[in-house]
């Protein structure tokens, strides 16, 4: 039976949550700031772990701001508007450092750098729910739609589609994913829908694949959201590594691979998804670089590298690079092998075996890719001790 009990918080968590303790509970509760003492609603999640719904801010947080997005804390998209942005980012670093230390065992007392941009109107892509006419995304914890009629973090383009949907889908219900170059827009209806709905759909733009600073980029291909940032973390990525040989594992549709190619003789790029591999043999052929793309996973690549490579880059998903990869990482023995992650806690468990298997930790970054929200994107140069 959920009850009302007053909550001092600690820190914020991974997730987007504030922790706080209440005798032997554990509560967690979301947009709060550490050193907020709150009313809150509570109720069991399980054993001793507790969720809080706030009621109200008895004691504020100095960095505690209005948040300019009216469907804030209902929508799930953004979980730290209320916080000002210079605070999240220090609250991001801090969680990094946690998150590798419960997870991985891993105490990183180096400085972890930051990389940031304009907090708002960034997004170059995003997923948009519709119901009987109604736009917007998912309540936070629910599928129960939040309608919009614009979102402070996605471009001016994707908030001008937005606008001229409102009033044309009356009865439509689908799911709708926009990416654009902030001239064309590229659309991809998720659903099965009607030929006229489709037509609505298609005035926006089309399914074609998109050019995207130099990258084609096809409907089903993954490229970075960030619009500000997309340079900037490749730049961080590769830094002055320069040599023979390297590797870009989930290579994508080329965007580390291609500029990888102008510091190194020959560049191996890999991919297993084959609408990324498509756009990627076509951006490379059409760059003239010395990269030759594998369709293949990072895993089956890795179990037949019998040659050492001067630099080992990857940009893993959310799972990250699994056991077999760092086992095969392991041997190889790479000098120089960079990640790039976007889960900090699979970044830890993937850091905890290459430690132990002679890397050392060179450098690490945080690249603020998602503003507003709690996920966060670590570069990572590692180097081995061979090296």
């Amino acid at each position: 039976m959920p009850t009302q009990e007053n909550l001092s918080i600690e820190k914020l968590v991974y997730g987007g949550e504030g922790l706080a303790r209440l005798e032997s509970k554990v509560v967690f509760t979301p947009f709060v700031l550490p050193g907020e003492k709150v009313r809150a609603e509570i109720g069991r999640i399980k054993n001793d772990l507790w969720r809080g719904r706030m009621l109200e801010v008895a004691e504020a947080s100095p960095a505690r701001v209005t948040p300019p997005c009216p469907y804030f804390q209902r929508c799930g998209g953004c979980h730290y508007q209320h916080a000002d942005y210079a605070f999240q980012v220090e609250q991001k670093c801090l969680i990094l450092r946690e998150v590798l230390r419960r997870v991985g065992k891993l105490e990183f007392d180096g400085k972890i750098g930051a990389i940031t941009a304009d907090p708002w109107a960034y997004r170059n892509r995003v997923q948009l729910h519709i119901e009987n006419g109604a736009i917007g995304y998912f309540e936070h914890g629910s599928h129960k739609l939040c309608a919009i009629t614009e979102c402070p973090i996605v471009s001016p383009a994707l908030n001008s589609a937005i606008s001229k949907l409102q009033t044309r889908l009356s009865k439509t219900t689908t799911t709708l994913e926009l990416f654009t170059n902030e001239t064309d827009m590229q659309v991809n209806v998720l659903d099965r829908v009607p030929q006229s709905v489709y037509k609505e759909f298609e005035s926006l733009g089309s399914s074609a694949p998109l050019e995207y600073n130099g990258f084609r980029v096809s409907r089903n291909s993954f490229f970075q959201v960030n619009r500000f940032l997309i340079d900037r973390l490749v730049e961080c990525a590769i830094g002055d590594a320069q040599g023979e040989n390297s590797v870009d594992l989930y290579a994508g549709v080329g965007l580390f691979a291609v500029r990888l190619a102008a510091r190194f003789r020959k560049v191996a790029a890999i991919e297993s998804s084959s609408s990324a591999f498509r756009d990627l043999e076509f951006n490379v052929q059409r760059s003239a670089v010395p990269v030759t793309a594998y369709n293949t996973t990072a895993e089956e690549f890795l179990a037949n590298l019998k040659d050492k490579r001067d630099l080992i880059l990857a940009d893993p998903p959310r799972a990250g690079l699994g056991k077999h990869a760092v086992r095969d990482l392991a041997r190889v023995q790479a000098p120089r092998l960079t990640i790039v992650s976007c889960d900090p806690a699979t970044l830890a468990r993937d850091l905890q075996g290459l430690l132990a298997a002679g890397y050392t930790i060179e450098k690490m970054t945080l690249v603020d890719l998602f503003p507003q929200t709690f996920h966060l994107e670590t570069v990572v140069h590692l180097v081995h001790a061979s090296t």
